[in-house]
């Protein structure tokens, strides 16, 4: 019985996705469908509401729309600007400094808003026209804006890290926000060795070098929007407050910010937060619909049975480890961040616990998984924000995106094999 309710699950979400269904309603429905092979249509529809609202009953994800709100509170001021300014002066003197510019601006802005798509579109918008001026090609432009969005939702803070937590049974958040650095910067720095390996090859760009009294100048520009970083990394480190608790801070310094630089009015702010409400309520909707798949995967034993499978298939670690991986990468092709760590979390993070794995490194390697899904088609939403803001095609990309993916890919099987990269400061701080 507990094969059929699997394979019936399996079958109504990939049967309804196909023919176009959005992923939420999706998730929803295939709980629903799955439930009624065990009780009546009411009790079913009566358990997949009760799961729905249970699985948003948390205090942590109060976090999300705070952070969402903060991110579209930046979006719509300089912030990118200055950003850019900034890595423009700190990284002005390589060669194809551009390059280098963006994927810095793009880390800088994607850790501050937590969000990948505003990163590709803030910081691409602003970069596209910038980059074509100087004689870089736009679909070199449009990859390097793809891969280096995705670093934001590495480095804190992060919401699919929340989300992370949220599923795995109460991660600690802050541990979760430390790992994060080390691997982001691991992915931005070969991101900057394989664009400018490209662009030297390619004779794209220049060097632009800038005098010391301009880089001090941007830099102090860029210090108040680098202290936002510091004062929710810091408070929650110290246990000053927690990540929901920081998460509102960081709505109101975002808006003491704005109204300082006097790029957003009191007339700006129903529009931000109605797009606010619109961002969060399709992120909850995932979320919740998720939680219950991910309870009647639970109540059918898939976990357990995908631990016996993978166990059974062979001893090895190593082996298991990237059977693991393997899957994750193909999810991350067809299925978005959020829904993914959902409802994949309770499948695999009882294998990575057999095999002795940290539950804040398995985060770190789920999240980074599913972070370069997001740069491939067919459903990676970073793909299609910077398709969009380059003004080019997915086909004229995938040349330039693939020796990205492979800095991509060399950064995560460092991040796999290397715990330390994920661990150490969490052990250093906590």
């Amino acid at each position: 019985m507990e094969l059929t309710d699997a394979l019936v699950l399996a079958f109504c979400f990939a049967a309804l996705l196909a023919i176009g269904v959005p992923i939420a309603y999706s998730i929803g429905l295939a709980t629903v469908v799955t439930m009624l092979l065990s009780m009546d249509l009411v009790p079913a529809v009566t358990t997949t509401a009760q799961r729905i609202a249970t699985g948003l009953d948390s205090f942590a994800l109060l976090a999300i729309p705070f952070f969402i709100l903060a991110g579209q509170i930046m979006n719509r001021g300089s912030i990118a600007r200055r950003l850019i300014d900034f890595a423009k002066a700190l990284l002005g003197m390589l060669p194809a400094s551009l390059a280098h510019v963006h994927i810095l601006a793009s880390m800088l802005f994607g850790a501050i808003s937590g969000s990948a798509v505003a990163a590709a579109s803030a910081v691409g918008g602003v970069m596209a026209p910038q980059m074509a001026k100087e004689g870089y090609d736009k679909d070199y432009a449009a990859a390097v804006n793809i891969t280096s969005a995705t670093t934001g939702l590495l480095i804190p803070p992060s919401n699919i890290l929340i989300v992370y937590s949220l599923a795995s049974g109460g991660v600690s958040i802050a541990a979760l926000f430390l790992a994060g650095y080390l691997p982001g910067l691991l992915v931005g720095l070969l991101l900057m060795t394989a664009a400018g390996f490209m662009a030297v090859r390619r004779g794209f760009g220049s060097r632009q070098a800038v005098p010391i009294r301009m880089l001090l100048r941007r830099a102090v520009d860029a210090v108040p929007s680098l202290t936002l970083l510091i004062v929710v990394m810091g408070g929650i480190i110290a246990g000053i407050f927690t990540a929901t608790e920081a998460a509102a801070i960081a709505v109101l310094y975002a808006l003491i910010l704005a109204f300082i630089y006097r790029e957003i009015t009191c007339r700006d702010l129903p529009k931000i937060f109605i797009d606010a409400c619109l961002t969060t309520a399709v992120v909850l909707l995932l979320v919740a619909t998720s939680v219950g798949m991910s309870w009647i995967m639970a109540y059918v034993n898939i976990p357990q049975n995908v631990a016996a499978a993978l166990v059974a298939l062979t001893d090895s670690r190593l082996i298991i480890l990237l059977i693991i991986n393997v899957l994750l990468l193909s999810v991350g092709t067809f299925m978005d961040i959020t829904p993914a760590v959902l409802i994949f979390t309770p499948i695999f993070l009882p294998v990575a616990l057999d095999l002795g794995i940290d539950p804040i490194h398995f985060g770190i390697i789920m999240v980074f998984n599913l972070c370069i899904g997001l740069c491939t088609p067919p459903v990676g939403t970073v793909l299609f924000v910077g398709v969009g803001v380059a003004k080019t095609s997915i086909a004229g990309v995938i040349g330039p995106l693939l020796p990205l993916f492979a800095a991509m890919v060399l950064a995560l099987l460092a991040v796999i094999y290397v715990p330390g990269l994920s661990l150490w400061l969490p052990e250093l701080f906590l």
